[in-house]
């Protein structure tokens, strides 16, 4: 019964052809996670027309098999193609250009889409929509940290030890220096909202301090440490958006999403104590507290609903991708 269940894109192809002319082509994007829907979801929403709509879910309909291995070769077993696609996190395998098996799957394949960016996790803490994440958080649009300046010169601090980690990793040398290694030196630890240069300065002499650790390790290296940094440039990181290609998960949970609820907090402080000193009366301040309260959201929701990301240059590529596909890659269902 459960093999039964089994999609595969010959048979969305068929089954497409069976609806008649008004009926719309059914492409199947496969995810990671459950986590994964949502953003797809949001991804492809624009692409959806009369002719055509998407369903995303997860690799398989009998199993609860996840993952991105997982999702990518359920598309490929099953015939992936005009009517099945894989829309998987870049992680490593987009700055490892082809050097793994999993790379070449991932940048080479035209039905397996990347985030370009290292996870869905990075573009949920796109700098730039940080703002946002935090008025839709409180309702409270005044603007008390400098999302973007932050991650910037955060990201020119971790920019070295990056690529020295990429490096290893391409070199397949990564247990000299693992991503774990690198994100427990690049974690900010306590976060002072008046003082935002303590952690920074804290952090550049961490970086500092492992840096020259694994130069003295590999010196050899510097001339492909020098030729790697002009090639992560072609592929779009630069020492000032650094923060876009670390581990997601760790840059969500112990960098971005601490110090936007540290944000959200003073705004939240500074809403409340503005009802208290405008209230003409007890019953007046208890009510408009009330409704303040109740209308508040959790910010690290917010941010996993944030599109600020839809600005960045990272995510135009993954909807540049996204329409050769839907140009050279598909055609609508053919009829008898």
């Amino acid at each position: 019964m459960a093999s039964s269940l089994k999609i595969s894109s010959g048979y969305l192809g068929a089954a497409n052809a069976l609806h008649g002319k008004k009926a719309k082509q059914r492409i199947v994007a496969y995810v990671e996670s459950y986590d994964d829907v949502l953003f797809w979801r949001t991804v492809l929403n624009d692409y959806e027309d009369d002719t055509r709509y998407f369903e995303v879910m997860l690799p398989t309909r009998d199993t609860l098999s996840k993952g991105k291995k997982k999702a990518i070769m359920s598309m490929l077993v099953e015939g992936g193609g005009k009517n099945m696609i894989a829309c998987v996190d870049a992680d490593y395998d987009y700055l490892l250009q082809g050097i793994t098996e999993s790379s070449r799957a991932v940048i080479d394949c035209p039905y397996v889409f990347h985030t370009y960016v290292y996870a869905i996790e990075n573009y949920q803490c796109y700098a730039k929509g940080l703002h946002n994440v935090c008025v839709m958080a409180t309702l409270n649009d005044h603007a008390i940290f400098d999302f973007v300046g932050f991650l910037t010169r955060y990201s020119e601090i971790i920019f070295p030890l990056f690529v020295w980690n990429v490096l290893l990793y391409r070199r397949h040398q990564y247990h000299d220096f693992t991503m774990t290694d690198m994100n427990v030196v690049i974690e900010i630890g306590r976060f002072p909202l008046n003082n935002p240069q303590e952690p920074l300065e804290k952090l550049e002499r961490k970086v500092g301090t492992r840096i020259a650790e694994v130069r003295k390790m590999h010196q050899g290296l510097r001339k492909e440490y020098e030729a790697l940094v002009a090639e992560l440039a072609t592929l779009g990181v630069t020492p000032q958006n650094t923060y876009l290609y670390v581990q997601g998960h760790h840059l969500f949970d112990n960098v971005v999403a601490p110090i936007v609820g540290r944000v959200c907090e003073r705004l939240r402080m500074e809403r409340e104590n503005e009802i208290r000193q405008k209230a003409c009366h007890v019953t007046q301040r208890q009510n408009e507290l009330a409704a303040y309260q109740h209308s508040q959201n959790d910010s690290s929701q917010m941010m996993k609903k944030s599109t600020g990301y839809f600005r960045s240059t990272q995510f135009r590529k993954l909807q540049a991708d996204i329409e050769d596909f839907l140009e050279n890659h598909t055609s609508p269902p053919t009829y008898q």
